[in-house]
């Protein structure tokens, strides 16, 4: 029996979800630069054929990825804006990153692509972009914390040293996680906010 369009197009979203993977994982590893379209398909467990059908060159698909996070960082940015509270906004989104962290390692690998894409020289539109949501989502935590310690909710102390030291709580962690591998133990929430909640 023929196969239907819908099952070619499951079949389309199914090979570009592998090479996806195999392409965080390579680049977080290797690098852009060293990572060729040789290995993502070999990653991906596909042909090098079927790998140019969905991607004619690699940066195509690192562009992909990179504007895949922004549109990320741009849902949070909106969910900081929201008007629930502080403290249930911080602790949700803590707990989602962990619960990442625990599942898999493609969290802090795609987590570690993005953190190499801030600081490459060849500053394309897409890493602009990228570049600029996560100065707007920093801006916008420092917005958040400081509305909860108005509201009694946070620690007193400077938003914006408290903002940067959360983010970089949790860029430390997905660091660790690709360092440590099995080893790494992932926190519990509390000791990770514990900076930031009143007691």
């Amino acid at each position: 029996m023929p196969r239907t369009e819908e099952q070619f197009e499951a079949m389309r979203i199914a090979t570009r979800d592998k090479i996806h993977s195999s392409a965080i994982k390579l680049f977080a590893k290797k690098g852009f630069a060293a990572t060729s379209v040789k290995d993502i398909a070999e990653g991906a467990g596909i042909s090098i054929g079927l790998m140019y059908r969905h991607y004619k060159k690699k940066e195509d698909l690192f562009y992909e990825l990179v504007t895949y996070a922004t549109k990320g960082l741009e849902r949070l940015v909106e969910r900081f804006q929201s008007e629930e509270s502080p403290v249930e906004l911080i602790q949700q989104f803590t707990l989602e990153i962990l619960n990442d962290l625990d599942k898999d390692d493609e969290y802090a690998q795609f987590h570690m692509l993005m953190n190499q894409s801030l600081t490459m020289e060849n500053q394309s539109l897409q890493l602009q972009n990228l570049n600029k949501i996560s100065e707007e989502l920093i801006q916008q935590t420092t917005r958040l914390i400081e509305k909860g310690q108005k509201l009694g909710q946070f620690r007193e102390g400077s938003p914006s040293e408290l903002a940067l030291f959360y983010f970089a709580s949790i860029q430390g962690m997905t660091m660790f996680k690709l360092l440590k591998n099995e080893q790494f133990v992932t926190p519990n929430i509390k000791i990770v906010t514990a900076f930031l909640m009143k007691d």
